[in-house]
């Protein structure tokens, strides 16, 4: 994962128009989460993508990272949540997901349930792999318990 001072338009998603923000989960409207994975390069409910995803701080810099698909909105954009290699074994704003093939060194991985990104198609870098209905389905509940999600 490459790590970033500034925001970098090359990098899809890292600005402009198709730029991944922060969602309030609270208040993004009718939520309906639906796990349709479907390998043909455009990001869906289930898959795990490459997009730019801006730090917390909001200050301009990022990181090029995984982030788990979970919905897609009836605007067109999709809502992601991030992952993490780092270990969050009892963190409950966190979910384990093991490992796969998202990570090149076979690392486990953590799903954050507490900070909803959204994301336009033409804002991820690539398709990395669907996560199974199982993993997909652990994330979704733990999202549909804290932010009241169908």
């Amino acid at each position: 994962m490459t790590t970033f001072t500034d925001s970098h338009p090359e990098f899809p998603g890292a600005a402009g128009p198709h730029a991944t923000t922060e969602a309030d989960a609270r208040q993004v409207g009718r939520v309906r989460t639906a796990y349709a994975p479907a390998h043909d390069g455009d990001p869906d409910p289930g898959e795990i993508v490459w997009t730019w995803v801006p730090f917390e701080e909001n200050d301009g810099r990022g990181k090029d990272r995984p982030v788990l698909v979970v919905a897609r909105e009836a605007a067109g954009t999709l809502l992601a949540v991030q992952l993490s290699s780092k270990r969050h074994d009892h963190d409950r704003e966190w979910v384990a997901i093991g490992a796969g093939p998202w990570d090149r060194e076979g690392r486990d991985s953590w799903v954050d349930v507490d900070r909803v990104l959204r994301l336009h198609e033409q804002g991820m870098r690539r398709e990395a792999c669907a996560l199974d209905r199982g993993r997909f389905n652990l994330v979704v509940n733990r999202l549909k318990e804290l932010y009241g999600w169908s």
